[in-house]
Order: structure tokens, then sequence, then C-alpha cells
């Protein structure tokens, strides 16, 4: 298993979906700043946001597992093998990450359970 680098490629936010649902002075994520990187494989990076890690967890666990020489959906989604180009399911304020596969080896830091 490899480490996944994970980067924020961009925040976004809907105003007029806001105007309507959200609430008074919502704006982009605070949580997530373009241009932030973390690393992961099985486990969620340190400060990076619990919902956005449910929306995007199932890739890095992916590319993390050796999908990083294939290309995701039968080749009609990323052109390049090992990247997938996902977002958090925050509907008003979504966040845009890219995932790389690296060499980068994974070091299992915790003791299983028998």
């Amino acid at each position: 298993m490899n480490k996944v680098k994970i980067t924020v490629l961009k925040t976004t936010f809907d105003k007029e979906l806001a105007s309507e649902y959200g609430v008074e002075g919502l704006g982009t994520c605070p949580m997530l700043k373009v241009g932030q990187i973390f690393y992961a494989d099985y486990a969620k990076p340190e400060g990076f946001c619990d919902e956005a890690w449910k929306a995007i967890y199932q890739y890095v666990f992916s590319l993390s597992h050796g999908c990083s020489k294939e290309l995701f959906y039968c080749g009609d989604w990323i052109k390049t093998p090992g990247v997938a180009i996902c977002s958090c399911n925050d509907g008003l304020r979504p966040v845009i990450f890219k995932l790389e596969a690296t060499d980068i080896k994974s070091e299992i830091n915790y003791t299983p359970i028998k």
C-alpha cells in the first residue's frame, strides 16, 4: 500500500443556492485552503475535513492499493492513470481535490487487534 497525495485545487461557493438555503455570512469552506497538501492511505489525514474524507475515501483507497496504473471508469473520465479529481459533498461550497498515486510506502502505525 502506498500513500496518495491529496491537493486542494479549488474552493467554490454557489451564491445563488447559499442565498436561498445558507445561513447569513456563509462563505467558502473554512477548513481547507487552495494549495494545501495531505497524504493518506487507509486513514484520514490529520486536519482533513471528516465530510470531505467520506466523499473521496473510495478513490484514495483504490489509488493506494494499486489502481495507479489504470484509468478510472474505463478511461472515460480522467486522462492520466493514477489521478482522480474529486469534490466534497457540500452542495453550497464544495472543495475540489486532485488525488495522485505516489511511490511513498505506507506504514501502519497502530497495532491490529486480534
